[in-house]
């Protein structure tokens, strides 16, 4: 006889990256997520484990969306042996092409930087996985368009659009009279690029993120903030750098600054730089998708106007060494690699400067280490001091903050049997989870990294 249903949590379950949830129903096992571990080393070391045996038995991969933390491992997996297909929305789907890709290459020229220079630990450093590991994942992705059904075996899937990032979605598996949800990371509810997360009417086990679930995003306006910052900067002849994530920051960053100068707020001829190659393939990507989004279709046709998409490596180091005030967009958001590290690099001593942070900082990260106001950091194994300002502008955040996830949760029509707070640092999850026994009453857990139950 079959158990009703068997989830696995390996991973996001003490963290807010690496999310790798295992669901058993009906005879069929489906991985939700196959996410990198970012942050702290204890977590990223994860990253290095071998896959267990029943995620390389699953008979599929749902993706809930295209960022690393949820993507990022699905390289390794295929190379570990995973056979089974990867479902995802098409926006996902074009998404974690590039995404996938990128990494690849970061992880291959940090390798072969580590080996010239010697300062990995290790005799040869070597990439998490290659270019050519990344393009068979990508191959496996099948698109699986918001509202549509797809069966595995006896499971039926479907994805529900909640906002977050271009083509996230909350996933439902429904087998007979058993229901399980996974919200996926849900969006705000006025992001400046995304409507608000569509609400799933009911399930039986609900499985949460609790990113922001410990506290409310400040109620400031994202672009008054960021106008004044810039004004401020280049008034004493400095730049400022923005790390940003490729996919959704870039975007909602160029659309605010398009804005600034529109509105005479910052000069219309200061140059503008996005430094990431990733970033410039995601943008055309919002362009293409852009009925996916709440933006006027003329507003995200002009979001490059004027801006200098900076492609080449050897364009991003002369960038690095200009001397004439400008704002450069470079990835990666938390500052944990990519070419923004070149940048931090040159401007983190000079106090003319300015290095906005515009979104969540996972404990560990570079990124968080100068939010906490480190006076030094490390960047390519040298210790580089920290006179610029450092400012982090949660305002830009993706993610649906406390009450959002709680107005989120009270759309459901009867309370779940079982709901377990994933995708969140301890102290987010379990306030989450305090908030949902106590205001909705409802049964609640945060499970532990590795934890299994049967339901």
């Amino acid at each position: 006889m079959l158990r009703a249903m068997r989830i696995q949590f390996f991973g996001a379950a003490d963290t807010v990256t690496g999310s790798r949830h295992l669901v058993e129903l009906a005879g069929s096992r489906i991985l939700l997520d196959c996410g990198m571990f970012q942050g702290f080393k204890v977590h990223r070391e994860r990253n290095w484990q071998p896959a267990p045996p029943e995620m390389l038995d699953a008979d599929a991969v749902v993706l809930g969306h295209a960022h690393l933390d949820h993507s990022g491992w699905l390289p390794r997996l295929v190379k570990a042996g995973f056979r089974g297909p990867v479902y995802a929305s098409p926006a996902t789907r074009d998404l974690a092409e590039v995404l996938l890709l990128d990494s690849a290459r970061l992880q291959e020229e940090d390798a072969r930087r580590a080996n010239r220079y010697g300062y990995s630990k290790h005799e040869k450093a070597l990439p998490l996985y290659t270019s050519a590991d990344a393009r068979r994942a990508v191959a496996k992705i099948v698109p699986l368009p918001p509202g549509r059904e797809l069966a595995i075996g006896r499971v039926h899937v479907a994805l529900t659009p909640v906002g977050h990032l271009l083509g996230a979605c909350a996933v439902t598996l429904r087998a007979g009279h058993e229901t399980l949800v996974y919200s996926g990371d849900l969006g705000r509810s006025d992001d400046l690029l995304m409507p608000p997360p569509q609400r799933v009417p009911r399930a039986d086990v609900l499985l949460v993120e609790s990113t922001y679930g410990d506290r409310v995003h400040p109620r400031d306006d994202a672009a008054r903030h960021l106008g004044a910052i810039v004004r401020d900067t280049i008034g004493r002849g400095g730049s400022v750098l923005l790390p940003s994530f490729a996919v959704g920051r870039a975007q909602a960053l160029l659309l605010v600054l398009q804005r600034l100068k529109a509105a005479g707020e910052i000069p219309a001829k200061l140059p503008i730089f996005l430094d990431s190659p990733m970033a410039i393939e995601a943008t055309a990507l919002y362009q293409r998708h852009r009925k996916l989004l709440r933006v006027s279709a003329r507003e995200i046709a002009t979001l490059t106007d004027g801006v200098t998409m900076v492609a080449k490596a050897e364009q991003s180091i002369k960038l690095a060494h200009r001397h004439y005030p400008a704002v450069i967009i470079s990835a990666s958001g938390m500052a944990t690699g990519g070419r923004v590290l070149h940048h931090l690099k040159a401007m983190a001593p000079d106090p003319r400067h300015h290095v906005v942070f515009p979104g969540f900082q996972v404990g560990g990260s570079r990124g968080a280490k100068l939010v906490g106001g480190a006076t030094e950091v490390k960047i390519h194994g040298e210790m580089v001091p920290v006179r610029a300002q450092v400012s982090h502008l949660e305002v830009f955040s993706g993610h649906a903050d406390a009450g959002e996830l709680m107005a989120w949760l009270r759309g459901f029509e009867a309370p779940p049997r079982q709901t377990f707070v994933v995708h969140g640092e301890p102290q987010a999850a379990d306030a989450l989870r305090c908030r949902i026994q106590d205001e909705l009453r409802w049964r609640v857990r945060v499970p532990p990294h590795g934890g299994r139950f049967d339901l």
